[in-house]
């Protein structure tokens, strides 16, 4: 079952990321563009699926030790996309009742499923907020988030598959460095980035081939090196194991991954503002 009907500020005649990758994650809200799409990646790259879960499941180990290693209580998920259980705010609070979450994202079909977004526990909070990361000021000034987060205590900011649909012209590390500056001392950063770092120089030039998919869509992806995406955490204190793929960041005792050995997921990192 997909999206049914027209949502007042879709293009269902284009594909979009946002549901693309809901579909990659076995999700519901997406259209038939979206699945031609998407096939047309997973014909091109077949274990797509999987680089996307493994992404997923990045996020919400990385959310879990934030909240339970390093105390965290506030979370801001810029580009947060579809809602797919477990949602960010489902894992912090399953550690922390009383944490709280802002979630934004730009495309209006999030915006008809954020309610799923809003079910917190009685003890925290969580708000939606439409906004596009490439005007970070509209995040970062808006009332809902200053109602739902204290910014001069630390905050983590969640930016998972974000910044590789950030052309270098809109200025992607500016973009981070502003968001980063507003934060306090002892926040976070937890990033994980498409990459063009991959060994194989055959699925080097599979990646190629994908960011052509998504942009007869309309949409930039952008893959960057282990040198680029390492720029987003300069300054900052990178939590052990540092960048690495997604799923080899901490992963949990006696979990194995889909990807097979050599298997490129994203890279991802977490790290603490000094």
């Amino acid at each position: 079952m997909t999206a049914k009907g027209n949502v007042p500020g879709i293009d269902t005649t284009k594909p979009h990321s946002a549901r693309m990758y809901d579909y990659y994650l076995g999700g519901k809200t997406h259209y038939e563009v979206d699945v031609q799409a998407a096939e047309a990646v997973i014909a091109t790259v077949p274990f797509a699926g999987a680089m996307a879960r493994a992404n997923r499941d990045f996020m919400v180990r990385a959310t879990r030790w934030l909240a339970a290693e390093a105390g965290i209580t506030q979370f801001l998920d810029i580009g947060s996309g579809i809602p797919t259980e477990p949602n960010l705010h489902q894992v912090a609070q399953s550690v922390n009742p009383r944490a709280r979450v802002v979630y934004t994202d730009s495309d209006p079909i999030v915006l008809q499923y954020a309610q799923a977004l809003l079910h917190s526990t009685p003890e925290g909070r969580t708000a939606y907020l439409q906004a596009d990361a490439v005007q970070p000021e509209t995040i970062i000034d808006s009332d809902e988030l200053h109602a739902t987060l204290d910014l001069s205590l630390p905050v983590a900011l969640s930016v998972n598959a974000l910044f590789h649909f950030v052309p270098d012209e809109q200025g992607p590390y500016e973009i981070l460095a502003g968001l980063l500056k507003r934060l306090p001392s002892g926040s976070y950063l937890c990033l994980s980035h498409a990459t063009s770092d991959i060994d194989d120089p055959a699925l080097a030039a599979l990646g190629r081939d994908v960011e052509e998919i998504y942009a007869r869509g309309g949409t930039t992806l952008r893959l960057r090196s282990g040198a680029e995406i390492g720029r987003f955490f300069e300054g900052l204190e990178l939590v052990e194991p540092g960048i690495v793929m997604a799923h080899d960041w901490r992963p949990e005792p006696g979990t194995t991954t889909e990807l097979q050995e050599g298997r490129p997921s994203m890279l991802a990192g977490v790290a603490r503002k000094p």
